[in-house]
């Protein structure tokens, strides 16, 4: 079977990235189509793949100033060639869904959200945008939507990272979704690691700094109780946040691997106060036996239970983050119980579930004879 991957663009190194190695993972030997490559930025995690880019990757600074280039991807994207192979895998957040295949070719797009700043322009874009170029995004904006819309009907099968999501791409795209949760690494050492790691007595945070991430609550809520804080992280909300923090709050800017275990090892706990569209952090705290504190929202729902692997507050606020950090403070975790948590969402159990739902739909007879047909939320 020949395959082959499309991913938005490979110009930072997050959680839609790491999946997308894991899912490689399936089939090594596929080459991997993007829009853009920032080699830099990857510290060699794609070395090993034969990756393609569109014409974008020619334009001077493009890599650097990705999202600038909003107006090109539907065109970058439409102008990859997908002839000659049995089944696609797009990996997106935002574009990498609107590929064109034959119609003897299976698409299955893993969406990890739909596009965040056309159809959630109050979590991502609207910040993002000086004011001045405000009136001509908004039309543009209202473009892309009508193209995003589309795009999403182009694969045949939708496979998302949480019922919450799901939701959502029920709710903008009109499209079912089967669900095959992200996967967190878990060291080989995680339990005798967890039973005896003492914590180095400060929170974390691992996240991009946007500002729908929210950010500003975990760095309000310890500057206003003295708490130590490490933000793990870079972003264009970063500037913000200095301002924001007081003594007991370190910026760790971009981290390695390496250190980003060493970080999870060492934390009280990790706090997430956005609206996740999984919650992998909280997974990759519990790996080396380490409790999360979350918004009571989104993802973090479905990777977190109450009590046992973290704690949840129920409003966006520093009162109410620093009511659970108190919370934290007189509740017991068995680490080994949130090491036995993580491994329920181990690598091996992504892997298997995403190829047993590849195969299972490759199997399907297709009524009228050619092609695959898609899952529309009607279907469900």
């Amino acid at each position: 079977m020949r395959v082959a991957f499309v991913h938005d663009y490979l110009t930072q190194f997050g959680g839609a990235e790491r999946v997308l190695l894991e899912m490689h993972r399936l089939y090594p030997q596929a080459p991997l189509y993007t829009s853009l490559v920032r080699r830099e930025a990857l510290a060699g995690r794609f070395e090993a793949v034969d990756v393609r880019t569109s014409f974008l990757q020619y334009v001077p600074g493009a890599a650097r100033h990705f999202r600038a280039l909003v107006a090109f991807y539907p065109l970058a994207f439409s102008s990859l060639n997908l002839r000659g192979y049995d089944l696609v895998i797009s990996s997106t957040t935002a574009f990498a869904k609107g590929v064109r295949v034959p119609p003897q070719t299976l698409h299955l797009c893993y969406m990890n959200t739909p596009t965040r700043f056309l159809w959630y322009p109050d979590e991502y874009a609207d910040v993002l945008t000086p004011a001045p170029l405000r009136p001509a995004w908004h039309i543009l904006r209202a473009w892309l939507k009508r193209w995003d819309l589309a795009a999403a009907q182009r694969p045949q099968l939708i496979v998302t990272n949480s019922r919450h999501i799901a939701r959502r791409i029920a709710r903008i795209y009109g499209r079912r979704s089967e669900i095959v949760p992200c996967p967190v690494q878990v060291p080989a050492d995680a339990e005798a690691q967890a039973a005896h790691q003492p914590d180095g007595g400060y929170f974390l945070v691992l996240s991009r700094l946007l500002p729908y991430k929210r950010i500003h609550l975990a760095v309000e809520a310890c500057t206003r109780a003295r708490q130590p804080l490490v933000i793990a992280g870079s972003g264009p909300d970063e500037e913000r946040l200095r301002r924001l923090a007081g003594p007991s709050v370190t910026f760790a800017g971009w981290v390695s691997d390496e250190r980003r275990d060493e970080l999870l090892r060492g934390a009280r706990a990790v706090i997430v106060c956005g609206v996740e569209d999984f919650g992998l952090v909280p997974l990759e705290a519990a790996a080396r036996g380490r409790p999360a504190v979350a918004f009571a929202a989104g993802g973090a729902l479905e990777t977190i239970v109450e009590g046992e692997t973290g704690l949840f507050f129920t409003e966006p606020s520093p009162d109410a983050l620093l009511a659970a950090l108190e919370q934290l403070a007189s509740t017991r975790f068995d680490p080994l119980r949130l090491v036995a948590h993580a491994r329920m969402f181990a690598p091996d159990v992504f892997r298997s579930r995403l190829s047993a739902l590849i195969e299972t739909y490759r199997a399907r007879p297709v009524e009228g004879g050619a092609g695959f047909a898609p899952q529309t939320a009607a279907h469900a």
